[in-house]
């Protein structure tokens, strides 16, 4: 095990897509104790700390597949509460017997990755780089509806 294990009790992975969240409670150990499901919003995060409160009260890590993208919102939410929050790279998946797939066992990985990595990575800074993202998409629309032919001149 790597040095991450002598610094938590517990590790929390989280599987994300766009509508929902999976996540795993496992031991330092690897020991799978719980899952969770819930939804990409407010209320789903609540939801997943209540969870983890439950399951892993002690010293815990979260380890969140793509904190850039779909785990974004989820991750904010952990860092203005106070918790460490690693970023796990999304890994290339191979096909799966008969196309099934398991956001658990997915989890499962990402917490079990954590563990297992000599550097963990911090999920990217929010601050000045997400302000200038949206100053870029708002400018982006204001040129887009300037640029757009007015419904007069379409007569």
């Amino acid at each position: 095990m790597s040095m991450l294990a002598g610094q938590v009790d517990y590790v929390i992975g989280v599987d994300t897509h766009r509508d929902t969240n999976t996540a795993a409670v496992l031991t330092a150990s690897g020991a799978v104790l719980a899952h969770q499901q819930c939804s990409t919003d407010a209320m789903g995060y609540r939801r997943v700390v209540a969870f983890a409160d439950e399951h892993a009260s002690g010293r815990r890590v979260w380890a969140i597949e793509g904190s850039g993208s779909f785990g974004s919102g989820l991750t904010t939410h952990l860092l203005e509460r106070g918790e460490w929050v690693v970023e796990i790279d999304r890994p290339a998946r191979p096909a799966r017997r008969n196309g099934a797939k398991s956001d658990d066992l997915d989890a499962v990985r990402a917490a079990r990755e954590a563990l297992t990595r000599d550097h963990l990575a911090a999920p990217r800074a929010r601050g000045d780089r997400e302000a200038m993202r949206v100053m870029l998409a708002a400018r982006q629309g204001a040129v887009v509806a300037r640029t757009r032919p007015s419904v007069s001149s379409r007569r």
